[in-house]
């Protein structure tokens, strides 16, 4: 321990002395060696070129900021506004060349441990220069493709001499896979490792494997990286401690027998003698209370609590009994006089802060400490009571949590005078309990802690002998009285002592920061009681005043003397004053904590000679609990001054601060834990805790206790050193161990503090705290920021923190916040309250106008990226219909051929022939029916009104179009009865029909294009429109959009010709073209899929036996008309079947939400189709309004098959939360289903009428990343529940193929999906000639087994199961389970990800994300967000969005983006266009609220 007790001009300490300033620097928090430090880290990472990308706000432009725009960080610094003639480059040359000493030496020793190669391994936040190398997309030397940040590898290494170090990843590394370990002298560590422990290393970490029935599972699992000790860590190497006993409690013979006792003797004996003045905030004398005046008033507030509350027979309040305290700052009068009313009438008073709202920060955790300690009445001023919350009637409201109180008005004009013979029992002090001091922890909750008579007054007798109290001596007290240290000496040990207590209110500091310097020397005062911020408000204030004087000081007590940045405070405060009287050994700092009180306090001496304690230790150490001593030269290093010895009459130990409580060796940071009658007795009511804290036995190494009697727990981190020093290095609270290391908030609080300039923050209001992601703590910043800094100059602030951080700590931070001046929670004496700061920030409300997330540099124990295992390949066996002991993974519908129907409709080739057979058979039975948004019958079509219609439009074609056979048509119609016209209208005149969604009128200049492409593309040869939509191919606004001359002739056919053609067409081959499927992909793709004559009647046949289609049956259809199922069911099924179709355009459903469910309801429906954005419609639209619409007779009991229209995996969540919702309206939940269809087969499942429910299976999200299906229980973690997407169509056959080698795959294994069906799509048709490339869409084989049947790859991943229920036919049910496309995975990590689950994980994190989207941007994960709500909610998802990814998914997002709601494409089906988006989001069109990029 470096300990100098050195004559004060020893070399090095002049030079520390010519480093202070001349005060006029913002002093508070900073130790000058911290800040130099911090600048020369700073320095440092000049050197290297960082270019952080700006996050972008709304109204400023993304400004890529480089290291060379910051201001070098020069070593003078004193702002403007802080006043003063800054503090000047250091004097003589030796100043600057220690400055370039220490740079050198930091670079060096950056990588002496290997420790720092986990976050300090490229000199500071490698990775986030190198991610902005990514964003910024420039090239780096030594990767072609863009790096993968997400592997951290570090591509610059900055020490040349070694190269091999460049490829060593960033985590720490483990002994496990023998990656080389740097140590100092650049050895690697596993050639040190002796075999037997890296073997004994391996096997741990394997991973057990679950054993499972079903599934054969790869060797790998996905596992977080567990943090390995480092091997050169500094380990304690002194010897066992022993308990150092103060100097024994000296009984004086006038000491009183209680403390009562004392209050008693001097209110008689010496009446006049002054006890207490108050100020007001002009700071002149208020109120002068003296002995006899507290005495008599004490008294009467006794016997009135004690006998006006309640009845004679009922008291309210026995002695014992809890009371609440409620007073304000500025009237320790009031309180003193209540307290000593409490204590004089023996019950138990709890002093807490004013409830100054019903929702104050701490206020309802201060409610239940009330309600545990069972206090019903609160004693307050009649100020304060005026001041309380009114309800209406004038009664004060109960606060939020706490129990109901009777407010009690202490002032002696509210109060009877006490009878004569009445008079308080004095006692000697006892183990009763005198008084409840309230501690808030790290938490947030509020406990009470215990103080009983004895430990009172012995604690007073060991204050008075330490700071040796005298008779009439003034003290100026500026703590908050209520509670620690300003309780102890200015309400508690002054009465003993008879002393005369200057009370400094908080609100006149806030005035006049100078007024208790001004008291201390208007009344000569020996004593102050003040705290860091005290010293460092008058620093700052005092160049007005010229006639201080500080002489009559024998002591100035240090309240925080502990804290970091307190040794600062006391030095430059010394250094200015020391010139106005202050003496250097006045200067007393202590160290105290609620549960042990006076911890240790520095004596005030004589000799003026014997300079104080001093540490200089080594943060590197500290992280690791172990003392280094330090040179001042070093980077990170931490100041500590001693707080003084133990106190009289108790014994101190240090023991380790987790586990055990064993003795620590000497040089070894742990708890103080001190043995003495003058501590806390418990926590009230928490007999648990109370023994962990109040009841500790330490032992020493070998198990032993090593006093018989009980250790209370301080709460203060330190060791004790040379001479019986007490030094305090931390608060338990405050201590965060990141990956095994241990940081104390307050050092980071004050290296953030010391970053130059301090333009853009505000002192003291810096909250440092770590919440806990991916299984270890992360260390979040939050500060408030000035109004008028700019985002510019914040951002460099911001980014300069983190490398301050990073290189004094060697530790990264996670998030750095700022938000606007004034908006964090404040604790009644205006600090932070932290707590309700994490709280906040963890539920998304903290709105900060600022944030910068490191995960890339925190985050080291993410899983290793996945290498890819060779799957089953040829090679394997393949026994009969069995690969590797699996079964095959294959499955069919009933087989067309085998089924017995009286179908008519199967002797016609051609769907036109079906329409005219049935326009003569059944010429009058009604095909179709449109409804109106009202639900009203708009118009219906009956066999003979179609076939007609038909007829007129292929004369119309013929005539003006002079169409030939084959020519292709467009056909440009709202969802209705004129589409299907048209439809068979083309195929009457032998055309190939396209229906296109029309363009939207309010949104031409965007959705026309689309019809433009498709037209151009399918090489149509006229266009078949109604004639509104004609006039607005050719208006004004389209004109802006395309070039309107380019269309084809634009037929309208709301007037036709009277006559029919000569003859209708009838195709000669059914495998020609029937109609082309056109449709936008959800990456983004147009494609048009060929259907034959034959696709078409088979797909009509499966659906029409999959569902029992008969003429009898109404089927109402909620689908868009122009692509996939939709327009199958539309258009060609009642043709084909004959049923009743019911057509309800989506469109209408936003006018009203109920048309479908009412029109189901009103035709009796049995089969109803619908889209999942229909579904969606429902039930946000209806929520609220099923009790009206059941009013209304809505009925859904008939329905026995409602089907989801959708090519993707079933979104699960919105179709239960469906059924529930329409349960009450007798929809049964077995009828909602889903079916599948992709662009190749249209539709490839679908629930029918019969067979068995839907099955749902909850795998395993982890697998899933790996290609592999692993079945788990409902509820079990990372459990993804999947829904069977409907039965397979007749005629259906499926395979599941690896995608890559294309081979088949067994049972429950995750392959792409393939389908052999006869209707299948023939081929895309496109223009751009690259058939060859989607050929093998359409026509693959397998690699082995059965090579000779042709599949279409559906581009979906999924996989078949077979179940325990059996089909129709009688065999095993064989489900299907749809993961999602193969196009919209993305590889990240070596894994697969579907854009989906993450998503599903962003939207749950905040009640204002309404839709998300995901893509992949170079290595980068970007997350888009929708938000709903103020845009100072934006910032406040950055850190939500992040911690959720990271927590489910193991991905880290490299950008956020928050976008207004309907930013992000959603195509007809309602799937998310996600690669639109991502086009969007690189060509800067989206207008985002705000872009986060994530370093």
């Amino acid at each position: 321990m470096a300990h100098e007790r050195r004559p004060p001009m020893a070399p090095s300490a002049s030079r520390y002395h010519r480093r202070r300033s001349s005060g006029t620097r913002d002093e508070r928090y900073r130790s000058d060696v911290h800040t130099e430090a911090v600048q020369a880290a700073l320095a440092k990472h000049k050197e290297r070129k960082m270019a952080v990308p700006m996050p972008s706000k709304r109204r400023s432009l993304v400004v890529q900021t480089s290291m060379d725009a910051y201001t070098p960080p020069d070593t003078s610094s004193g702002s403007e506004e802080e006043g003063g003639q800054g503090e000047g480059t250091p004097t003589s040359s030796q100043g600057s060349v220690s400055m370039e000493h220490w740079i050198s030496r930091a670079i060096h020793q950056g990588s002496t441990t290997s420790s720092s190669s986990s976050s300090t391994q490229s000199g500071g936040s490698g990775a986030a220069g190198r991610l902005a190398d990514v964003l910024a997309q420039t090239h780096v030397e030594n990767h072609s493709a863009p790096p993968d940040v997400t592997t951290y590898t570090s591509e610059h290494p900055v020490q040349v001499e070694r190269p091999q170090v460049s490829t060593v990843p960033r985590t720490t590394p483990k002994y496990g896979n023998a990656k080389l370990m740097e140590t100092g002298d650049g050895v690697p560590v596993s050639s040190r490792v002796s075999a037997k422990i890296q073997q004994l290393v391996n096997t741990l970490k394997q991973p057990r494997r679950p054993p499972l029935r079903e599934f054969f599972v790869d060797d790998f699992e996905e596992l977080l990286e567990v943090q390995q000790p480092d091997p050169n860590q500094p380990r304690p190497e002194g010897a066992q401690m022993v308990a150092i006993r103060g100097e024994p409690l000296g009984v004086v013979t006038n000491w009183p027998p209680s403390l009562e006792a004392a209050l008693q003797r001097w209110g008689t004996i010496s009446p006049k003698a002054p006890c207490l003045t108050t100020m007001d905030t002009n700071g002149k004398p208020l109120y002068v209370l003296t002995y006899g005046k507290l005495w008599s008033r004490s008294i009467k507030v006794a016997y009135n609590i004690l006998h006006k509350l309640g009845t004679k027979q009922e008291p309210m309040v026995r002695p014992g009994d809890r009371v609440a305290l409620v007073f304000p700052n500025n009237d320790p009068a009031a309180f003193m006089v209540a307290f000593y009313g409490c204590l004089l009438a023996e019950v138990v008073p709890v002093p807490i802060e004013v409830p100054l709202t019903r929702k104050d920060a701490g206020s309802q955790q201060i409610g239940f400490l009330l309600g545990s300690c069972g206090v019903t009445v609160a004693l307050t001023s009649d100020a304060c009571h005026k001041g309380l919350p009114k309800g209406p009637t004038g009664e004060i409201p109960q606060f939020k949590g706490w129990p109901k109180l009777l407010w009690f008005v202490t002032e002696s004009k509210h109060l009877s005078k006490p009878p004569r013979d009445w008079f308080p029992h004095i006692k000697d002090a006892n183990n009763d309990t005198a008084y409840i001091e309230y501690k808030t922890c790290k938490d947030g909750s509020v406990l009470g802690v215990t103080v009983t008579r004895i430990a009172l007054l012995t604690h007073c007798q060991a204050l008075t002998q330490s700071c040796g109290y005298t008779e009439a001596e003034i003290i100026v007290n500026v703590l908050d009285f209520k509670k620690d240290v300003g309780l102890w000496h200015g309400i508690l040990t002054s009465v003993m002592n008879m002393m005369h207590v200057i009370s400094i209110p908080y609100s006149l500091m806030k005035v006049n920061p100078l007024s208790w310097i001004q008291k201390v020397c208007q009344y000569k005062a020996k004593v102050a009681c003040v705290k860091s911020r005290d010293m460092h408000w008058a620093l700052v204030a005092h160049r007005d005043q010229r006639d201080i004087n500080l002489s009559s000081l024998r002591m100035l007590v240090v309240a925080d003397g502990s804290n970091p940045w307190s040794i600062s405070s006391c030095d430059a405060f010394l250094n200015v004053f020391q010139s106005k009287g202050l003496r250097p050994e006045v200067i007393c700092p202590c160290a105290s904590s609620a549960e042990a009180l006076t911890v240790a306090i520095r004596r005030p001496t004589d000799d003026s000679n014997q300079p104080p304690g001093r540490g200089v230790l080594s943060m590197q150490g500290l992280s690791y609990g172990v003392i280094r001593v330090d040179s001042e030269e070093r980077l990170s290093v931490l100041t500590v001054q001693d707080v003084g010895t133990v106190m009289p009459g108790a014994l101190m130990c240090v023991v380790k601060p987790e586990g055990v409580p064993q003795l620590c060796r000497t040089d070894e940071i742990g708890e103080l834990c001190v043995c003495s009658i003058a501590t806390g007795m418990s926590y009230y009511g928490l007999s648990g805790m109370t023994k962990n804290t109040f009841e500790v036995f330490p032992t020493s190494s070998s198990g032993a206790p090593i006093s018989e009697y009980p250790f209370t727990r301080t709460g203060l981190l330190g060791f004790i050193g040379p001479g019986g020093l007490v030094f305090v290095s931390g608060k338990m609270d405050g201590l965060m161990v990141v990956s095994g290391r241990r940081h104390n908030a307050d050092d980071i609080v004050a290296t953030a503090l010391a970053v130059e300039p301090m333009k853009f923050v505000y002192r003291g209001r810096i909250a440092v705290f770590s919440v806990t992601v991916l299984h270890d703590e992360r260390i979040v910043v939050v500060a408030e920021q000035r109004p008028d800094s700019t985002e510019e100059d914040s951002f460099q602030w911001m980014s300069r923190v983190l490398q301050a951080i990073d290189s004094i700590h060697n530790v990264g931070v996670f998030c750095l916040a700022l938000v606007p001046a004034n908006t964090l929670p404040k604790t009644p004496l205006g600090g932070i309250h932290l707590s309700e700061t994490k709280q906040l920030f963890l539920e998304g409300s903290l709105h900060p106008c600022n944030v910068l997330m490191c995960p890339h540099t925190c985050v080291t124990n993410l899983p290793k990226p996945r290498q890819k295992q060779p799957e089953i390949g040829p090679a394997s066996v393949m026994v009969g219909n069995l690969v590797s002991g699996k079964r095959i993974a294959q499955a069919s519908g009933r087989d067309l051929g085998q089924i017995e129907d009286n179908d008519q409709a199967r002797k016609f080739l051609f769907l036109s022939e079906v329409l005219q057979w049935r326009a003569q058979t059944t010429p009058d039975h009604v095909l179709f029916t449109l409804l109106s948004s009202k639900g009203a019958v708009l118009s219906s079509l009956t066999c003979l009104q179609l076939h007609k219609r038909a007829e007129k439009i292929a004369a119309m074609l013929m005539e003006r179009g002079h169409l030939q056979d084959g020519d292709h048509v467009a056909l440009v119609y709202p969802p209705g009865i004129d589409l299907i016209a048209a439809f068979y209208g083309c195929l009457y005149a032998g055309c190939v029909p396209i229906t296109v969604r029309p363009p939207h009128p309010q949104n031409i200049a965007t959705t026309l294009p689309t019809v433009k492409m498709i037209v151009e593309v399918s090489r149509s040869a006229c266009v078949m429109t109604s004639q509104v939509i004609s006039k607005l191919l050719k208006s004004k606004e389209a004109s802006a959009a395309v070039d309107v001359r380019a269309w084809p002739p634009v037929l309208d056919t709301d007037d036709l010709p009277k006559k029919k053609p000569p003859q209708l067409y009838k195709p000669s081959n059914p495998d020609t073209l029937a109609y082309l499927d056109f449709s936008v992909s959800t990456t983004g793709m147009l494609a048009g899929v060929k259907m034959s004559h034959t696709a078409t009647s088979a797909f009509c046949r499966s659906i029409k036996l999959q569902c029992e289609l008969y003429p009898s049956r109404e089927v109402a259809i909620c689908l868009d008309p122009y692509c996939g199922l939709g327009f199958v069911l539309w258009c060609l099924c009642s043709v084909y079947s004959g049923h009743q179709s019911i057509l309800i355009p989506p469109s209408e459903l936003e006018v009203n939400p109920a048309l479908w469910l009412l029109a189901v309801s009103q035709f009796r429906v049995r089969d109803t189709f619908c889209s999942y954005s229909v579904m969606e419609l429902c039930t946000k639209g209806l929520g609220l309004q099923t009790e009206s619409l059941k009013s209304r007779g809505l009925d859904l009991s008939r329905v026995r098959t409602c089907v989801v229209v959708a090519e993707e995996r079933p979104r699960i969540a919105l179709t239960q939360s469906f059924s529930k919702l329409f349960k009450d309206l007798g929809l049964h939940p077995r009828a909602v289903s889903t079916s599948f269809g992709c662009r190749v087969n249209l539709a490839i499942c679908l629930q029918g009428t019969s067979g068995p429910d839907p099955t749902t299976v909850y795998v395993d999200m982890r697998a899933l990343r790996h290609d592999r299906v692993r079945l788990v229980e409902r509820g079990s973690p990372h459990s993804l529940p999947l829904m069977e997407s409907g039965k397979i169509l007749p005629g259906v056959r499926i395979i599941i193929a690896n995608p890559e080698t294309k081979g088949p795959l067994g049972d429950s294994h995750l392959g792409e999906i393939w389908v052999h069906c006869a209707h299948n799509g023939s081929g895309y048709f496109t223009v751009y000639g690259d058939e060859a490339l989607q050929s093998d869409h359409f026509n693959s084989r397998l690699s082995f087994g059965d090579t000779q049947t042709v599949w279409a790859r559906t581009g979906y991943l999924g996989f078949l199961r077979r179940t325990e229920l059996t089909d129709a036919s009688g065999e095993r049910h064989d489900a299907l389970y749809v993961v999602g496309a193969l196009d919209e995975a993305m590889e990240l990590r070596g894994m697969r990800y579907h854009p989906i689950d993450i998503e599903t994980s962003v939207i749950r994190t905040h009640k204002s994300i309404m839709e998300c989207a995901v893509f992949p941007w170079t290595n980068l994960l970007v997350v888009v967000v929708e938000l709903e709500g103020s845009e100072q909610e934006a910032l406040d998802l950055v850190p939500l969005v992040t911690n959720a990814v990271l927590e489910e998914h193991y991905l880290i997002v490299g950008v956020v983006v928050v976008v207004d709601i309907g930013v992000i494409p959603i195509n007809s089906r309602g799937e998310k266009q996600r690669m639109h988006l991502r086009d969007g989001f690189l060509a800067d069109q989206l207008d985002p609220i705000y872009v986060a990029y994530n370093m």
